[in-house]
């Protein structure tokens, strides 16, 4: 005992914090963060400025004078065409669109990743072959098939034929996380919840779905971020009525008519990606989580 307490501390020697090796990591990071966040930097200080401050040219210096009304122009009286009521009609068009685009496609995908797992059936994995092959097909391929699918049937121009086509669209996509998520969890969980002689709907409502956050968590943020941020399906398959977010913010950054207002296209873009921003920021870890928990695994 006495030895032990002569030769003193034992273990690692602790890494000091300020080392050439952390100055060039964090600079490095610190450099790269720099660089993504400056264009970031530059659309909120333009937005907050007037047009007489920004003609001046100083594009990085924060606005001497701050100024909400090119948001409020962005929002609600910026013209799209032949409609001057700003972004908030596209607004309410893309949270029609999303909520039962996300809810469908991440039903019936993790259904099928549980059934592909738990469930086989005879031609299962030809059947998750040609899924997963859907989703190495360019949508531009497929853009005048579905215009014809969706006229046929009465859809096309709507948002209820939009919402089909994203459902559609992400369902191979999802099915592989699900399918490798599933495929994750331990068998035995199954097999006992079998024995007790639980079906199909009893094993994935009270046994997948309780251990399956992380997992829908990356779904929803997959499915929000593509869906939100879609402009070719939107003003492909949809009358201007029913433009989404993207599509008026299209038409006000590229409006021809009247002078180019820098800082309500810049307010317009930031109010466009808002709501992706704030899902991610809300579920970021889970997000993290739910992919190291074996979403990418084969």
């Amino acid at each position: 005992m006495v030895d032990v307490a002569m030769s003193g501390p034992r273990g690692a020697k602790p890494r000091p914090i300020v080392s050439p090796r952390n100055i060039i990591v964090y600079g490095l990071l610190i450099l790269v963060s720099m660089y993504y966040l400056l264009p970031l930097w530059v659309m909120i200080v333009t937005s907050l400025k007037g047009m007489p401050e920004i003609r001046l040219g100083n594009i990085f210096a924060p606005p001497v004078e701050v100024t909400f009304e090119p948001w409020v122009k962005a929002w609600a009286t910026a013209c799209t065409g032949l409609n001057c009521d700003g972004l908030s009609r596209g607004f309410w068009n893309s949270v029609r669109i999303l909520v039962p685009s996300v809810l469908l496609s991440i039903a019936v995908a993790s259904v099928n990743g549980y059934a592909l797992v738990n469930w086989k059936f005879k031609g299962s994995e030809v059947f998750f072959t040609i899924l997963i092959f859907g989703a190495f097909i360019p949508y531009q391929v497929m853009l005048y098939p579905i215009v014809i699918l969706l006229r046929e049937a009465g859809l096309y121009g709507g948002l209820s034929g939009l919402v089909l086509v994203h459902t559609v669209f992400g369902m191979p996509i999802l099915t592989l996380l699900f399918r490798n998520y599933f495929v994750s969890l331990p068998e035995e969980l199954f097999k006992a919840a079998r024995i007790d002689g639980a079906g199909f709907w009893q094993i994935y409502f009270r046994i997948m779905l309780p251990m399956s956050l992380p997992i829908f968590v990356v779904a929803i943020i997959l499915q929000v971020t593509g869906i939100w941020n879609d402009f070719l399906f939107g003003v492909v398959y949809t009358r201007p009525d029913y433009y989404p977010m993207t599509v008026q913010l299209n038409n006000i950054v590229n409006s021809v008519q009247g002078v180019k207002e820098y800082n309500v296209n810049m307010a317009a873009t930031l109010l466009t990606g808002a709501v992706p921003l704030i899902v991610y920021f809300l579920s970021g870890r889970l997000f993290v989580r739910g992919i190291a928990a074996g979403a990418v695994k084969g």
